[in-house]
């Protein structure tokens, strides 16, 4: 497991080398990337498949020979505590300073929390290095009503390869209403900035949808016991329940509300589908979970069940969504920087932010673009049930999270 320091992998081109024809790097040449995620805590498991993601995109370019002469640096910090027993923003800022003041990060990958982008955005934007984040979804971070608040430089760093809450929690309230039939809905929250934002976007949808909002609490991350909320929401008679947050609060959620409101509609976004949720809650009481991913489903693609064999191959789990997303977050920053080497200029952090706001980059996914805020064109939620199967492992998100279709989108 790795620390909660700094890791920089540095390995020798030698070691690097997928084949004997693979061409040394030019004169040794070398930049860094970033990976900041929530590596200690209630989220770890999910953490370390999307770090799996963007390093397998990263090891296939060193293996090659690099980028435009150029070696694939990687430094891995940890978002999370022990103290938080999650993701810390206070940590997470930290590590953005730490990466700010390494004039050889050009970029970063991460972060995976929507209160940790908050807290890292600022200081990105300062120090000029942009990041792509591959699971927050927070929209007040890139939204420019908000810029002076997140990107006090002015131009864009906060690029993400997943969309926002404005559209995920509005679409999974259409979902509820219209594919459901959910008529009474009770919501709550972890109190974070992720969860209070999906809730309160699931919630003012859920009215104008045409459902009763029973009422709407927040859960304390760190409480043991939820019995008493869930009891006064069954009172009330709910059709559904649908929760906004991560898996601290989150498995608790579960597994007390599979005895208190065993047969109503339940669902979350994508704090839910999660390895660390199947993990903590277990079968039965996660069985029948709604959840959403902000970013297509590809899974069923020919190019991307190869990809997952590799995947699955070279780490011994198979991947999530985010896994895709952050391999695809790799790809993006490693386009930029070919695109930037090729064209004669340093290799600034810059020029790299230039280079990712202009991106057209074919990817699992499809085409990554961005618009002038940073967040993707690409505004697909997908929507999952968990529904056991037994041929995989019982915290396989990939197995056991069964894809049902598209959100439908708010017109």
């Amino acid at each position: 497991m790795l620390s909660r320091r700094a890791v920089i992998i540095q390995l020798p081109a030698a070691a690097l080398a997928a084949t004997s024809g693979a061409r040394a790097f030019a004169a040794e040449k070398a930049v860094t990337v970033g990976i900041t995620l929530p590596l200690t805590g209630a989220d770890a498991d999910d953490a370390l498949l999307i770090k799996n993601g963007a390093m397998l995109a990263i090891d296939d370019a060193n293996a090659k020979g690099g980028i435009g002469g150029y070696k694939i640096n990687v430094m891995v910090l940890d978002n999370g505590t022990a103290t938080a027993g999650q993701y810390d923003p206070a940590q997470a800022a930290t590590n953005a300073r730490k990466l700010v003041s390494d004039q050889g990060v050009v970029a970063n990958i991460g972060p995976q929390m929507s209160g940790d982008g908050k807290a890292m955005s600022a200081i990105l934007s300062q120090g000029d290095l942009a990041t792509i984040t591959p699971a927050s979804t927070n929209p007040d971070i890139t939204d420019p009503k908000f810029a002076g608040q997140y990107r006090p430089a002015g131009k864009a760093v906060y690029f993400r390869t997943v969309t926002t809450d404005a559209f995920q929690g509005p679409n999974m309230a259409n979902y509820f209403a219209k594919t459901l039939k959910v008529k009474k809905v009770y919501v709550v929250d972890d109190s974070g900035a992720y969860g209070v934002g999906m809730a309160n976007a699931f919630e003012a949808q859920a009215k104008k949808a045409g459902m009763t909002v029973l009422g709407h609490d927040q859960l304390d991350p760190k409480e043991a016991d939820y019995t008493t909320i869930l009891t006064k929401v069954k009172g009330l008679s709910p059709d559904g329940l649908y929760y906004g947050g991560v898996a601290q609060a989150g498995v608790k959620l579960v597994k007390q509300s599979y005895d208190i409101l065993p047969k109503i509609i339940k669902g979350g976004g994508d704090g839910m589908y999660s390895s660390s949720v199947l993990k903590g809650a277990g079968f039965p009481a996660v069985e029948g979970w709604y959840a959403t991913i902000a970013a297509p489903y590809v899974f069923d693609k020919p190019e991307v069940e190869t990809w997952v064999k590799r995947f699955t191959a070279k780490y011994g789990r198979a991947p999530e969504g985010y896994s895709i997303t952050a391999y695809d977050a790799a790809l993006v920053i490693l386009d930029a920087l070919k695109r930037v080497a090729a064209s004669g200029k340093p290799v600034t952090r810059s020029a790299m932010r230039d280079a990712i706001q202009s991106s057209q980059v074919h990817t699992l996914q499809g085409v990554v673009s961005f618009d002038g805020n940073g967040d993707i064109k690409n505004r697909i939620v997908s929507v999952f049930k968990c529904e056991k199967n037994a041929k995989y492992p019982l915290d396989d998100v990939l197995h056991q999270f069964k894809y049902l279709g598209v959100a439908p989108q708010t017109v």
